[in-house]
Order: C-alpha cells, then structure tokens, then sequence
C-alpha cells in the first residue's frame, strides 16, 4: 500500500516521540490515516500547572510538512496564551505560517506548548481576562489556576455528568483500529463548564460523605484532626491561600 509523504513524515515522528521517553506528553493516532491525533500533556514539575492533565487535538492533511498542523485544546485551560473559545494555543509558528520551520515536530510542537503554559507571554494575550488577572491580581489568577488544574484530573467524570446537555463527550477507542486508536478524545470544553462542573461534582460528593454514619460518632472529627496535626505537614498547595 503506497502511503503519502505526510504519512511517512508522521509516522517516523510518532517512532521517535515512543523512543523519546519525554515527561509529561502522550500522543496518539484516532485513526490509521495519521492525519488527526489525540495528545495529552502534563504541567511541568515546580510550575504552577504542575499535575494538570490537558487534552488536544492535531490536525494534519497532506501538505504536512510544509505547513503547520491545527492545534486546539479539548480541556481549554484558563491561560493568557490560550484562546477561551476555541482552544487554540498562541504560539507563534503556528498562527504565522511564515514562522513555520519544516524540521518542527508533532513533539517540539506539544513541548512549546507545555513551556508556554508555565510560562505565559502576556503581549501575546488571547485571553484578555487571565492576562489582566494574572497581571493586576497575582494571587487570584492563582487560585484559578490551581482550579483549573485540579478540574483537569477529573475531565471524564465531568464528561459523564454533562451528559446529553452538552456537545461534550469522551469517544472511546475503535476496536477495528486496533493499537492505532486507543485515543479518548474528548470534544472541546471550555474551563469555566468543566470547573464548575467538577465543583458541583466535589461538591456533591462531600455532602454525600457528611450523611454516612461515620460522622454520627462524636469522637470521630477530633481523632481524625489529632492524625491529620501528627502525620501531614504543611503543602505547596497552603502556601498564601
């Protein structure tokens, strides 16, 4: 079977991202054509999106390598540099074709975008809400953040609870496609209906805690405060909120 040279390009970048052993970034083709990818990249280690879980799309077509690829976020993140309605990421190689470079990989795509979260560019905006935010009151974009993060680790309960209401769904792997298809492709879902969502989730769930019988023993709040003094010190996650 004759395959196109975007097929061989992706295919040869897709060895090399299984040979790389690079942290935080999984790629994975929807279907056997490779034209269309499903990527997950993790915040980096010591950033304030550290332990996101964040979903995107790539798409390719035969012209691949001579332009680029179109990027988007399914799960969007609150982020200057991310556009709150379409997911799509600002990076400049991407949005300016004449920036484009062959020698550009579906890895060094995904790897800019995970820098670019750590490491906002606010004359480069797209969010005007979170650039501002981010540059008149520090400490809520912050805590949007470290929502938003949070939100992300629980996409898929999201999803189910959505349900019929909402374009957004989770789309299994095809069992004709075999390996090639072991994507979850979750459609685009901007990060105010997913926090919000995973809220109500949390929510939800704490109330249902606070009815099991557990809570009817006078001595269990104290004891479980006496273990929490003894055994866990303070976190990252308490520091100035």
């Amino acid at each position: 079977m004759m395959h196109t040279r975007a097929f061989l390009l992706l295919e040869k970048e897709y060895m090399e991202y299984e040979e790389s052993n690079i942290f935080g970034i999984s790629i994975t083709p929807v279907g056997d054509n490779l034209m269309e990818w499903i990527a997950e990249i993790e915040g980096l280690k010591d950033s304030l999106w550290e332990g996101a879980e964040l979903q995107l799309s790539l798409q390719y077509n035969e012209n691949y390598n001579k332009i680029p690829p179109q990027v988007n976020f399914n799960t969007i993140p609150f982020h200057p540099n991310v556009d709150p309605q379409s997911g799509r990421p600002c990076v400049d190689f991407l949005d300016d074709p004449s920036k484009w470079n062959p020698k550009y990989t579906m890895l060094s795509i995904l790897l800019s975008i995970q820098v670019m979260l750590s490491k906002p560019v606010l004359n480069n905006a797209v969010n005007l809400e979170a650039a501002k935010m981010m540059q008149n009151n520090y400490r809520q974009y912050r805590q949007r953040v470290i929502q938003c993060v949070k939100a992300s680790q629980h996409i898929e309960d999201i999803v189910e609870s959505l349900g019929t209401h909402s374009s957004a769904k989770v789309i299994p792997p095809t069992e004709e496609s075999g390996d090639r298809s072991q994507a979850r492709k979750i459609t685009a879902i901007s990060y105010e209906k997913y926090y919000s969502t995973w809220f109500r989730i949390a929510t939800s769930k704490a109330a249902q805690e606070f009815k099991t019988p557990v809570f009817d023993d006078p001595d269990f709040i104290g004891n479980h405060l006496d273990w929490t003094v003894e055994n866990v010190s303070k976190g990252e996650w308490d520091i100035d909120l």
